[in-house]
């Protein structure tokens, strides 16, 4: 049982939680230092979740405000006594800033909190969705510290969550300014691996894998491995820095090893989850020389494929495919897992071959009630200004392929 007293946050006191006039849920806004009490309850949320997310994790906002001092974070903590025992009912990690992708000069609460996430949906205890909702948004607007606007960057846009939200936000006279939506690949299947690929693979694709597969056999002893023990994960994650600075991201300064923050933080957040047993890096040998790493985190029933890398030298073999292939067989496996969110940007990756999909958008809120002019000009400003981005770069990269011919 954790006291809800006050911590210390960055750079102000944590606030006693406060319970909402028309609700009986209790509200705190956290620092990190509070978050690091609440691994058992958030263990324990995640059970009742509506839909879990990692990336939402104690763990992870821990890890990226060790890594990255600069930045302020808030995490909004719901409570609801239950039987004479507070419950957590929710949680929403924000940091406090500019929003992601825009140009315009706006200070927001922006989810996920760290660059590197690819989910903004909060985790809410299913039986209270709108209720604490309802109650996380009255708080926001009640704390004169921080911003009225969140910036959602990847909500999931299908679930309860976001109905939810949505009926929430009706409710108080404040509809959602959303952005941009697209359907990135998810894996959610009750088929095994054989069944699976033979209805997501034509013919020839399954051919082609399974000849690269030989081709490689035949250069040496392939070997696939799921590395999840606490003690093995560091190790792992520096082979995995090491094999993604190794190809393009490295030429190009965007690998992790380019940032001792970037590194930082996925040493200390992989390493903190996998104590919990919520990460595992999934690997493709050949021999004992690592040819393709996946990263892998857990929350709940949720996994989440964050990171991947491959060996070049080798990609006349797809090896990044073929892991794909192991580490689908092993999820189709794993009777843990429901869903398997592929954290893709879009649905032209590789990991098109899962066949679910799972829509994500991009949306800004107004947290107070009533809804202001002056945050639907700002939606409209940001929408324009996508739009123009989104129109540049397509007139880019169409000189780009002129040049090229």
């Amino acid at each position: 049982m954790t006291d809800i007293t006050a911590y210390a946050q960055n750079d102000i006191l944590t606030d006693l939680p406060i319970a909402s006039p028309a609700s009986s849920i209790s509200v705190e806004i956290a620092g990190v230092e509070r978050l690091a009490t609440l691994q058992d309850d958030w263990a324990d949320l995640l059970g009742r979740a509506a839909e879990p997310n990692v990336f939402m994790s104690p763990a992870l906002v821990g890890a990226a405000a060790g890594s990255y001092p600069q930045s302020r974070y808030r995490t909004v903590l719901a409570w609801k006594t239950i039987e004479g025992r507070a419950r957590l009912t929710g949680v929403w990690a924000f940091a406090v800033g500019h929003p992601y992708k825009s140009l315009l000069p706006v200070r927001v609460l922006r989810a996920p909190p760290f660059s590197y996430g690819t989910l903004a949906t909060p985790v809410i205890d299913r039986v209270f969705l709108e209720e604490t909702l309802d109650a996380m948004l009255d708080r926001i607007a009640a704390e004169p510290d921080l911003p009225n606007i969140i910036a959602l960057h990847a909500m999931g846009m299908q679930g309860s969550t976001m109905a939810a939200l949505a009926n929430v936000l009706a409710g108080r006279g404040s509809a959602p300014c959303i952005l941009e939506q697209v359907c990135r690949p998810k894996l959610e299947s009750v088929h095994g691996a054989k069944q699976y690929f033979e209805r997501a693979l034509s013919s020839s694709s399954r051919k082609k894998l399974r000849q690269q597969r030989r081709r490689l056999s035949e250069k040496g002893v392939l070997s696939a491995e799921i590395i999840s023990d606490p003690c093995a994960i560091p190790k792992a994650i520096e082979e995995f820095l090491l094999l993604e600075a190794s190809g393009w991201k490295g030429r190009q300064g965007t690998a992790l090893l380019c940032s001792d923050a970037d590194a930082a933080f996925f040493r200390t957040g992989l390493a903190a989850l996998a104590q919990q047993g919520g990460a595992s890096i999934h690997t493709l040998r050949l021999d004992r020389r690592l040819i393709a790493m996946q990263l892998v985190v857990r929350a709940g029933h949720a996994a989440f494929t964050w990171k991947t890398a491959y060996d070049e030298e080798f990609g006349d073999f797809s090896p990044g495919k073929l892991l794909l292939e192991d580490y689908t067989a092993a999820f189709l496996g794993d009777e843990s897992i429901r869903f398997v969110d592929s954290c893709a940007v879009d649905d032209n990756s590789y990991m098109s071959a899962w066949t679910e999909r799972q829509p994500v958008g991009d949306l800004w809120i107004d947290v107070r009630r009533g809804g202001f002019p002056a945050f639907h000009l700002l939606g409209k400003l940001e929408t324009i200004s996508r739009k123009l981005r989104a129109k540049a770069k397509r007139h880019y990269l169409s000189l780009q392929r002129n040049r090229a011919r």
